[in-house]
């Protein structure tokens, strides 16, 4: 993911060593201290024991332990961190048989996985209790580990960061012939809310004929948002790009004039933390219309830097979008706003400083 591979490489004060599973796109992710630890023969199997006949979360073998504590103990590792919760937890013969500190990242999705069963509950209880220190990308993540058991003298705020001079603020020009751009991006996926999105363009299209919506990105959805596209006879006038790289991305954000992001609860539980693209569309200059779910109103304070309607409610989402493009003095004042409060609250730097601050503190209390 871009934001972990910024995070990783942006490090100063401590050397990061990777060790995956696999590796894609080593173009696009140069780093040349990485090791490749394979699955071990018969994982699948593995698997479908742990999760489809014991119903309790898999666990890593044997022979995955002993190779990854080798690659640990041949970098002379001070400190384990692993992203994501979920992995944590088939992780944890891992966490308990290092005799140094781990940390664990939580980024949202990770977070309510399956906890809805018994044993996955007990072992997510036991991977917090074991890790040293919990990074969470938001306060809302932070309030749901404390709902799950996590104690919360261990929980550090650790937000992602963006890259500010690679994303600069740009002024947009509104138009005045109802040729409106509106962009979303992100995984098409339930939570990123892009079928109230789709609700929501049809019915502002209505008074702005003239208007398109990009969807950038690709997912399990995309079949079906493209046919809830042509239901609402919106197909015309909705673009999906597929996967798009970060330039590309980067290009549209310059050449839209308001960004989507209505992110919703998802029906197992998935939410968000603070939608990493959301930011880099705020730092750019783009105003962004929301919801009120997960970290957003962290980033977002309605009304000051974008706008927040409730979940899955594409009616005020087009009702807010018509207002504000009748007066577009007033999304000027959003993208200002958006754009310093990303600089404020998400620079890389300062991120990867407190990040690392969170790494002295962990190895720092093991001694």
């Amino acid at each position: 993911m871009v934001h972990i591979y910024r995070q990783i490489t942006a490090l100063k004060r401590f050397r990061p060593a990777v060790i995956a599973q696999k590796r894609d796109e080593a173009e696009r992710f140069p780093f040349d201290n990485l090791t490749v630890v394979p699955k071990a023969p018969l994982h699948f199997l593995r698997r479908l024991w742990y999760k489809q006949i014991r119903d309790v979360p898999w666990q890593i073998s044997r022979a995955e332990l002993k190779s990854i504590l080798s690659v640990l103990q041949r970098e002379n590792a001070q400190l384990l961190h692993i992203y994501f919760g979920h992995i944590a937890v088939h992780l944890l013969p891992l966490i308990r048989a290092w005799t140094r500190p781990a940390v664990v990242s939580f980024h949202g999705a990770d977070v309510m996985i399956d906890l809805e069963k018994p044993a996955y509950r007990a072992a997510t209880r036991q991977m917090l209790s074991a890790v040293r220190l919990v990074l969470v990308r938001s306060e809302s993540l932070r309030d749901a580990l404390i709902e799950l058991g996590c104690d919360d003298e261990k929980i550090r705020l650790q937000r992602t960061g963006i890259p500010l001079k690679e994303i600069a603020y740009r002024q947009r020009v509104w138009p005045t012939d109802g040729r409106w751009h509106l962009l979303q991006a992100g995984r098409l996926i339930a939570k990123k809310g892009v079928a109230t999105s789709l609700r929501a363009f049809a019915s502002f299209a209505h008074s702005y004929p003239q208007s398109s919506l990009t969807i950038a990105g690709d997912g399990p959805l995309r079949s079906e948002l493209e046919n809830l596209a042509r239901e609402f006879k919106i197909a015309e006038r909705v673009r999906f790009t597929g996967f798009v790289s970060q330039s590309k991305l980067r290009e549209l954000f310059y050449s839209s004039h308001i960004f989507l992001h209505p992110s919703e609860l998802g029906s197992d539980g998935n939410q968000e933390g603070v939608p990493n693209s959301m930011l880099e569309a705020m730092a750019s200059g783009l105003p962004v219309f929301a919801t009120s779910h997960g970290g957003i109103p962290e980033a977002v304070e309605d009304g000051v830097s974008g706008v927040l309607v409730s979940e899955r409610n594409a009616d005020a989402l087009a009702r807010e979008l018509s207002a504000a493009v009748a007066a577009p003095g007033s999304l000027e004042e959003l993208a200002l706003a958006g754009s310093e409060l990303v600089a404020k609250k998400f620079e890389l730097r300062a991120q990867v400083r407190n990040l690392e601050d969170c790494y002295a503190e962990a190895i720092g209390s093991s001694l």
